[in-house]
């Protein structure tokens, strides 16, 4: 009777104990997996800045000389990764093409200038840093406006931030769950062992002695 007892109990607690290690290899792994994501968020938040940046409508009339010399300029300052150049010729047949219909011909003229696309490091891809370097812009003599996206920025920078935090909280719980789940594991496994323990306090064993082969079994 009593050997069906503790048949049925070490069942019982192997079944338990093979629950808890499988649910804690899956929240290792999810744990792990969000770990990544985490460190690849900046990584994907760089990427997404450095594909916005602005753009520099030239005035009417700045010759291929000064326009090639401001562009060198743009492209050896800090917060330029690449600037790319089109002129007012090539922006009128983009817009035809688009249209599907000739506007000049309607209008008599292009109203449509040349103009400087940037693209930014991703150090410089908020609004702030954005707002001083159109100011200096601004600024050239060769500068009719310089335009960018600021609430698309703001809200790109928003919603990185946003899930990089909520990402953080769900780690921090899950690191939580883990730590409970392997105080189980190892609650269980003392439990079952605890009448072995006690005898072997009964007969003077140390605790490191007592300990040692539950350290080893957990290890390996």
């Amino acid at each position: 009777m009593k050997t069906s007892k503790n048949k049925t109990l070490n069942r019982r607690i192997l079944s338990s104990s093979t629950s808890v290690v499988i649910s804690l290899s899956l929240v290792l792994f999810v744990v792990g997996l969000l770990g990544l994501v985490l460190i690849n968020a900046q990584k994907l938040s760089d990427y997404v800045k450095e594909n916005i940046g602005f753009t520099i409508m030239l005035k009417d009339g700045v010759n291929e000389i000064e326009t090639l010399k401001f562009q060198k300029i743009l492209d050896a300052s800090d917060f330029a990764k690449s600037t790319s150049f089109t002129t007012k010729e090539q922006a009128t047949a983009d817009l035809k093409t688009d249209l599907g219909e000739d506007f000049v011909e309607f209008l008599g003229y292009s109203p449509l200038l040349a103009s400087i696309d940037v693209k930014l490091n991703a150090e410089y891809g908020n609004t702030d840093s954005l707002q001083i370097i159109t100011n200096e812009l601004s600024e050239n003599a060769n500068v009719f406006e310089v335009y960018y996206q600021k609430d698309l920025i703001d809200k790109l920078n928003s919603n990185v931030n946003r899930l990089s935090f909520f990402l953080l909280i769900f780690c921090v719980l899950l690191f939580f769950i883990a730590f409970a789940l392997i105080n189980n594991t190892i609650r269980l496994s003392v439990y079952s062992k605890r009448f072995l323990i006690r005898t072997m306090r009964l007969v003077g064993a140390t605790n490191s002695f007592i300990q040692k082969p539950f350290l080893s079994k957990g290890i390996y």
